[in-house]
């Protein structure tokens, strides 16, 4: 059986960078290209040493960690011991992901099914069949490419719920308990008093508000129809916000003035000094991961009170 080394050498001098790269990203590192190629170079050479009358202290794993700790050190430098042990945490970390990714590839495409007396068995041998090239050089870098889109989706998704808070509506009777994203494109204020608004999806609580303020909100033009609509205890409560959309003219908002909001992020209660409340009829959030859009001024206009 041939080998050839230098084939070899160089798959793992580019697998070591692909690897290198992939660390960087999902530390959101510096990456500067010669000390990336430096480590990979180094990481490679332990290629030429499993093979060398030296492979038994190549493959003892103290060596293979040496080899790990010199390669990042090599590629991110070392600024104090945590920011060191984190780079080669995470470089264990992509290098089991890539590995673990492709070797369940391989063996979810090449075992075998056999059926024994009415039982579904799986059969493997030995250490199951051999890698090929072309599924190596094919199915690492598309694994590269998955596990890197998949880091960024939990990086969004991870400041998405960043901004998700915690809201306790009280207006008369009402109580709402809430999850409400904050969204800075939310700047509707009311012209008047110059309060931030707080958009409600009602779709969920409609039928706990006055039905004549329902209808109202659905219909803003019965505001000025006196004929046309019935009063409720609420009339005193009720403003009007004007908005404009996107390609759209000039709308409005039907709004309430509750007795208080209190937002709840982290260990802070910030209970919102002046706020309104607008009803919507859409669904906000397709998903139900949140049921209002916080105006982020009313985190900013708040009294905070930190809980014991």
């Amino acid at each position: 059986m041939s080998i050839y080394l230098d084939v070899i050498w160089l798959l793992n001098f580019f697998f070591d960078a692909l690897l290198l790269l992939l660390t960087a990203m999902i530390l959101k590192r510096k990456i500067v290209k010669w000390r990336i190629l430096v480590g990979s170079f180094i990481g490679s050479l332990l290629v030429l040493l499993v093979v060398s009358p030296f492979a038994e202290i190549g493959s003892h794993p103290v060596t293979k960690l040496l080899f790990s700790i010199v390669i990042v050190g090599v590629a991110f430098g070392y600024k104090r011991f945590r920011y060191f042990l984190q780079g080669l945490l995470t470089f264990y970390f992509a290098t089991f992901m890539i590995g673990g990714g492709m070797i369940g590839v391989h063996y979810f495409l090449e075992f075998d099914v056999q059926v024994f007396d009415g039982t579904i068995m799986t059969q493997s041998t030995g250490y199951g069949n051999p890698i090929s090239w072309g599924f190596v050089l094919i199915g690492f870098p598309l694994l590269w490419y998955f596990s890197k889109n998949r880091m960024d989706d939990i990086e969004t998704k991870q400041v998405f719920y960043d901004q998700i808070v915690a809201v306790k509506l009280e207006v008369d009777d009402v109580i709402l308990h809430l999850q409400g994203l904050v969204d800075s494109g939310n700047q509707l204020f009311d012209p008047i008093t110059k309060s931030p608004v707080m958009i409600l999806d009602t779709t969920k609580y409609e039928e706990l508000f006055p039905k004549a303020l329902m209808e109202q909100s659905k219909n803003i033009e019965l505001l000025t129809n006196d004929s046309s609509t019935e009063s409720h205890k609420w009339e005193s409560r009720v403003r009007l916000i004007p908005y404009r959309g996107v390609g759209q003219e000039h709308q409005f908002l039907l709004a309430v003035k509750p007795d208080r909001i209190t937002i709840y992020h982290g260990n802070e209660e910030n209970i919102v000094k002046k706020g309104l409340v607008a009803f919507n009829h859409t669904t906000l959030s397709t998903d139900g991961e949140y049921d209002c859009i916080v105006h982020p001024k009313m985190l900013v206009s708040s009294s905070i009170q930190t809980a014991s």
